[in-house]
């Protein structure tokens, strides 16, 4: 059954996790030879957790272009490598220092810090060479196009450049403004999905004003994630959230919620979600799953 014919979005969502899991175990890389053990640490730290919602932001959104199963499945799988290598090198000691990430041991601690440095940039690697396969899509053009904009949303002046800034801010006793936060956020959070929700339109060779409405309504929704990211933080358990609470605000660091208060960065987070859903009236009814994960995204609780 294909993702188009759900109506409800947490079925939905579990449905395109598993769909993108199973794809993912079938590119992961298996052996016995004696560099398994970086193998052994890409599966740890990329299967068997997590909500996938950028994996269904690349599907919901091919769903609207009519893009091959195939297609949509390996451009989905190539974004979770990238948010899974994103997180074994966020939770470095060199970076964010957390030993806990989807409920177990963050990659380094499960191994060691060199071999989760090896499975972070294998895994980068990894989603280059799957969304450069012909099986992602049989015209050249198109995948230089995905292989470019992927790129760009997780270089330096994407999400390195954000978790760059965000190690800066570590050092400024959390004197950021709201401006610079929100930069911030669009280069450490936003960017990789602003590139999911743009994915499908590319696979689809969508016109440039509907590819322009994904990544306007992408634009919104990042930032309200990640506010609701910052209220967690305070908010959340680590049951809930499957990592360890209250990091940023025992380090000092400047978030959505230390200087908009509880109140208004949880009504920030609903407007913005509510400014996401309006982008895409252009697809109609088509796109009713898109803005019922806005409407998940401020409701979450992990």
């Amino acid at each position: 059954m294909p993702l188009s014919s759900y109506r409800d979005f947490d079925a939905a969502l579990a449905f395109a996790a598993s769909s993108v899991e199973h794809t993912m175990d079938r590119l992961l890389p298996k052996g016995d030879t004696e560099e398994a053990r970086v193998f052994e640490a890409m599966r740890y730290s990329s299967v068997g957790g997590g909500k996938r919602l950028r994996a269904f932001f690349v599907l919901a959104g091919a769903t609207l272009f009519k893009v091959a199963t195939l297609s949509a499945l390996r451009a989905a799988s190539a974004v979770e490598f990238v948010h899974a290598y994103s997180l074994i090198h966020d939770d470095l000691p060199a970076m964010d220092d957390d030993d806990l990430r989807r409920g177990k041991p963050s990659c380094h601690k499960q191994f060691d810090e060199a071999t989760a440095i090896l499975a972070g940039d294998a895994l980068q690697a990894l989603a280059f060479e799957v969304m450069a396969h012909e099986d992602t899509h049989g015209d050249a053009a198109v995948r230089a196009h995905l292989v470019g904009d992927l790129a760009k949303a997780i270089g330096a002046h994407g999400m390195v450049g954000g978790q760059m800034l965000d190690l800066l801010a570590e050092n400024r006793g959390g004197e950021l403004s709201i401006g610079a936060i929100t930069r911030l956020q669009r280069l450490k959070t936003g960017a990789l999905i602003t590139f999911s929700c743009t994915a499908g339109a590319i696979l689809g060779k969508a016109s440039e004003p509907l590819r322009a409405a994904l990544a306007a309504y992408a634009h919104d929704l990042g930032l309200a994630f990640q506010i609701v990211d910052d209220l967690l933080d305070i908010e959340g358990s680590a049951a809930e959230t499957g990592k360890t609470p209250g990091k940023d605000q025992a380090a000092g660091k400047a978030t959505f919620v230390s200087i908009l208060g509880v109140e208004r960065a949880r009504a920030q987070a609903e407007l913005l979600a509510r400014q996401a859903a309006a982008h895409l009236e252009p697809f109609g009814e088509a796109a009713d799953l898109l803005r019922q994960a806005a409407g998940f995204v401020v409701a979450r609780r992990a």
